[in-house]
């Protein structure tokens, strides 16, 4: 593949038995972008989430980050490395406020300095006048602006982002859209697997779709929008 990637996926299998989720496929994603990976319920989107992240080990092909391979390390060295993500199911921890629920990621710092920084990310999302409210109490998509700062706290340079429209209301939808515009403008990278294709083609500069596993498209929203083949995944079955 080219120079000047931050994330290379280079013919990933992963297998699960005698189903193969993800099937020989292959993206490369330039730092500094907004990306989109889309693709029917089964596709194989959270599973190529996984292989990048370290939860799954993949069964064939390598994964690089910044050139380095990843693709055999754990989960918490992928992330010391620069990558992080949020899941399709929260998971902030609910008997925890928000401040602590960012304070207990943390990795470098004095006390002062994380809090300083948690409570920049928590008004980065308007969330800052509920810094001391246990998560528990906050509403769904709160939680999901609270995940999705939580990953920030690492300060990382790839973020993927797994469903993050899914159940949020329009208001804080738009606060969620508004702050990853935000990131890229900072120079941090996003990949996004979104079912909401209105946030997919107005937010993402380039778009991956899979299907059965198998990468079938990728190009800018409207090439993608125009691609009969990715039609005829999402509605011809």
């Amino acid at each position: 593949m080219p120079e000047g990637h931050i994330l290379e996926v280079r013919e990933v299998t992963k297998r699960f038995g005698g189903v193969t989720a993800v099937n020989h496929c292959s993206l490369a994603v330039q730092p500094g972008k907004i990306y989109g990976l889309i693709g029917p319920n089964g596709s194989g989107k959270t599973t190529l989430f996984n292989c990048i992240t370290g939860l799954d080990r993949r069964d064939e092909g390598e994964i690089r980050f910044k050139d380095e391979r990843i693709d055999g390390l754990k989960p918490h060295q992928v992330a010391c490395r620069g990558i992080g993500r949020t899941f399709q199911i929260i998971r902030v921890f609910p008997e925890l406020t928000a401040l602590e629920n960012l304070l207990v990621v943390s990795r470098k710092g004095g006390l002062a300095g994380n809090c300083q920084r948690a409570m920049e990310l928590l008004e980065f999302v308007k969330l800052d006048r509920l810094q001391n409210e246990y998560a528990g109490n906050l509403s769904y998509g709160q939680q999901k602006l609270l995940e999705f700062i939580r990953v920030l706290m690492t300060d990382p340079e790839l973020i993927l982002l797994d469903e993050p429209a899914a159940g949020v209301n329009p208001t804080l939808l738009n606060d969620l859209l508004g702050a990853i515009r935000k990131l890229r403008v900072q120079g941090k990278t996003v990949l996004i697997v979104e079912h909401d294709m209105k946030v997919v083609m107005g937010l993402c500069e380039m778009v991956f779709v899979l299907d059965y596993g198998e990468k079938i498209a990728e190009g800018p929203p409207e090439v993608i929008q125009a691609n009969e083949r990715v039609m005829e995944a999402y509605f011809g079955r």
